[in-house]
C-alpha cells in the first residue's frame, strides 16, 4: 500500500526542484579574450573620454553628437564584456565591475536624465565658475577664460534646439540661476555684495574688465546671450512641464548597478526613515543632557571663527593618532590652511545658512566629514594610488559614505565624550542626511516637485534654511546625491560589524580604517567583497539586467 505521506513528500520535493530548475543561477564573470592589461588600457581611453561631448573642444549635445557619443560607448561597453575576468583575482574583478559600473552611468546620462534636452539650468550652472578668474589674466587663464566667453553664446543657442522635454522644476530653477544668488556659493570669490546668478557674475567680470578692455566685447556678448536665454525660458516655460524624476523603475536600476548598492528606492525609504526617527531620538535626549551647558555661540569675526578652527585641526589630529583610530601619512600637510575647510567667514544682510550654523558654531563636524580624515585627507590618499582605475574613479556612495561615517563613528569613539553641544550638531547633521534620503527618493519618484522637497527638508531639520535646501533639491545629471551620504554611511557600518565578526580579538580599527583607504572611492559593496570575502552583495552583479529600455 502506497503510503499517501510519501506521495505528499514526493510531489513536493519534485516541486522544489522544478522551481530550483526554473530560477536562474547567477552568472560568473565573463571569459571573453581580454587581459587585464586590456583592462586598464581600455579605461585611459575612457577617462579622455569628455562626460558628454566626445573629443570635441566644445560641449556638443545637437543630436548628431549625441549619437556618436552613444555609439563610442557602445564601443567601450562591448570591449569591456569581452575580457576574461573568470581568470583574475578578485582585487582585479572589483576594478572590471567598477568600470562597468562608470560607463552604466554614462549609458544612463545618454538615454535617461539627458540633461541637455531635460534640464535648461544645466547650460547656468556650469557658465559661474570661469567668471571667477582674476584680472587681469594671461597665458593659460586668459585663453580658458576666452574660450569660455566666447563658447557661451553658442551653448545657450544649442540650448533652444536640444531642450525639446524641459521639465517644469528644472526650468524655474534656472530663471531662478540666471538673476539670484543662490544663498550658498560655497568657493565663491568674496564680495561685499554677492553677484546676482550667472548674469550677474558676467556683470561683475566686465566690471573689473578694465585692465583688460580687449575682453570687454566678448564679456558684453555673453551676457546679451545670458540674457536672451533668460527671456526665451521666460517666455517658453509654459510648455516646460515634464516631470523632473527618472521614477521608481529607472531609480532602482541605478541604484543597483550604477550606485552598486543592495537597496531597492523603498529600502531606501525604509531604512532612511528608521535613521531619521532614531536621529531625532538622540537629538532630543542629547538636548535633555546638556540642558544645564551654555549654547554654542556664532563667532563674531573671522579671527575668531579661524581660531576655533585651527583648535579643531590640531584636537582632532592628536586624537586620531593617540586613539589608534587611522594612520596620518607624512604627506598629508600639517598645516591646516594648506589643507583647508569648506566653509569660510561671510558676512551677508541674511543670517548665516545651514552650514554657516553648523560650522560657525564648533568645526569639529565639518572638518571630521570633509577635511581629516574625510574629504580632504580622502583625495590625497587616492591620488596616490599605483592603481591607475582606483586612482582615477570616485563612487559618491563610497566618498559621501566615508565622510558621514566619520561625524557618528568618533562620537562613538569617544571624541565628543566632553563636548556636549558639539554632539548635537553631529544629530543635527545626520537628521539633514536622512532626510535628504527621502526626499531625494520622493523627488526622483515624482511622488514630490521641488518646492514640495523643499518644504518637507524644511520641516524635518533643524537649522535649515530655504536657499540651503533649494540648492539640494536640484537633480545632477544623475540621481542619487541625496541619498549616497546615509545608505554609504549604513554600508560602512555594515562592513565595520562584518570585519569584526570575522577577526574578533583580532580586530584593530586603525588597520580596518587604514586597509580600507588603500582601495580607492571605489562602491562599498565591491570593497567589502574585497575585504571579507563575502559576495553576497556582489554576485547579483555578474548578471545585471540591461538599463530598461535598452535590451
Amino acid at each position: 500500500m502506497i503510503n499517501p505521506i510519501s506521495i505528499i513528500f514526493r510531489l513536493g520535493f519534485i516541486f522544489i526542484l522544478a522551481f530550483l530548475l526554473a530560477v536562474p543561477a547567477h552568472a560568473g564573470p565573463p571569459s571573453g579574450r581580454g587581459s587585464y592589461d586590456d583592462l586598464q588600457t581600455l579605461f585611459s581611453e575612457i577617462i579622455q573620454w569628455s562626460p558628454y561631448s566626445g573629443a570635441s573642444t566644445e560641449p556638443d549635445f545637437r543630436s548628431a553628437a549625441i549619437e556618436a557619443r552613444r555609439a563610442e560607448l557602445a564601443e567601450f561597453q562591448a570591449a569591456l564584456a569581452d575580457m576574461n575576468v573568470a581568470a583574475w583575482p578578485r582585487e582585479r574583478q572589483v576594478d572590471w565591475l567598477a568600470v562597468r559600473a562608470h560607463l552604466d552611468k554614462q549609458d544612463f546620462i545618454l538615454h535617461v536624465t539627458r540633461p541637455w534636452a531635460r534640464d535648461p539650468a544645466f547650460f547656468v550652472l556650469e557658465l559661474i565658475e570661469p567668471t571667477f578668474v582674476e584680472l587681469p589674466a594671461s597665458g593659460a587663464d586668459l585663453d580658458a577664460l576666452r574660450t569660455h566667453l566666447r563658447s557661451v553664446p553658442r551653448l545657450l543657442a544649442q540650448a533652444r534646439e536640444t531642450l525639446t522635454e524641459a521639465a517644469a522644476d528644472h526650468a524655474d530653477l534656472a530663471l531662478f540661476l540666471l538673476d539670484n544668488s543662490d544663498g550658498v556659493e560655497n568657493g565663491y570669490p568674496d564680495r561685499a555684495v554677492a553677484p546676482q546668478g550667472a548674469i550677474g557674475w558676467h556683470r561683475d567680470l566686465l566690471e573689473r574688465a578694465g585692465a583688460q578692455p580687449q575682453l570687454r566685447a566678448d564679456i558684453e556678448a555673453a551676457i546679451a546671450a545670458l540674457e536672451g536665454y533668460r527671456d526665451w525660458l521666460a517666455a517658453e516655460r509654459p510648455r516646460m512641464t515634464a516631470e523632473a524624476g527618472v521614477g521608481e523603475q529607472m531609480l532602482d536600476w541605478y541604484i543597483a548597478n550604477v550606485m552598486m548598492m543592495p537597496y531597492s528606492s523603498a529600502e531606501v525609504v525604509s531604512l532612511a526613515q528608521r535613521e531619521l526617527d532614531r536621529l531625532w531620538g538622540f537629538y532630543a535626549m542629547e538636548r535633555h543632557r546638556n540642558r544645564g551647558l551654555p549654547e554654542l555661540m556664532l563667532p563674531g569675526s573671522a579671527v575668531e571663527y579661524e581660531a576655533r578652527i585651527a583648535e579643531t585641526d590640531a584636537s582632532i589630529r592628536d586624537w586620531l593618532v593617540e586613539n589608534d583610530f587611522i594612520t596620518i601619512p607624512e604627506h598629508i600637510p600639517e598645516n591646516w590652511r594648506e589643507m583647508g575647510f569648506n566653509v569660510p567667514f561671510v558676512t551677508r544682510d541674511t543670517p548665516p545658512n545651514f552650514w554657516e550654523q553648523v560650522q560657525y558654531r564648533a568645526p569639529s563636524p565639518d572638518h571630521f566629514h570633509a577635511v581629516i580624515p574625510g574629504h580632504r585627507f580622502d583625495d590625497r590618499l587616492t591620488r596616490r594610488l599605483e592603481n591607475p582605475i582606483r586612482a582615477n574613479l570616485r563612487f559618491d556612495g563610497r566618498w559621501q559614505g566615508w565622510a558621514v561615517y566619520l561625524e557618528e563613528g568618533p562620537l562613538q569613539a569617544g571624541y565628543f565624550d566632553d563636548r556636549g553641544r558639539e554632539r548635537e550638531l553631529i544629530y543635527i547633521f545626520g537628521i539633514w542626511r536622512a532626510a535628504r534620503s527621502l526626499g531625494d527618493v520622493w523627488n526622483q519618484r515624482n511622488e514630490m516637485n521641488a518646492e514640495e522637497t523643499v518644504d518637507y527638508w524644511m520641516s524635518a531639520t533643524p537649522m535649515l534654511d530655504r536657499a540651503v535646501a533649494r540648492k539640494y533639491a536640484r537633480l545632477r545629471p544623475a540621481p542619487g546625491h541625496g541619498l549616497e551620504y546615509t545608505m554609504g554611511n549604513l554600508q560602512m557600518w555594515k562592513l565595520l560589524g562584518d570585519r569584526r565578526r570575522q577577526l574578533g580579538d583580532d580586530f584593530d580599527l586603525r588597520r580596518f580604517h587604514d586597509s580600507f583607504m588603500q582601495r580607492g572611492q571605489l562602491p562599498i559593496s565591491l570593497i567589502r567583497w574585497e575585504m571579507t570575502g563575502l559576495d553576497d552583495e556582489v554576485s547579483r552583479l555578474w548578471d545585471r539586467e540591461p538599463l530598461p529600455g535598452r535590451e
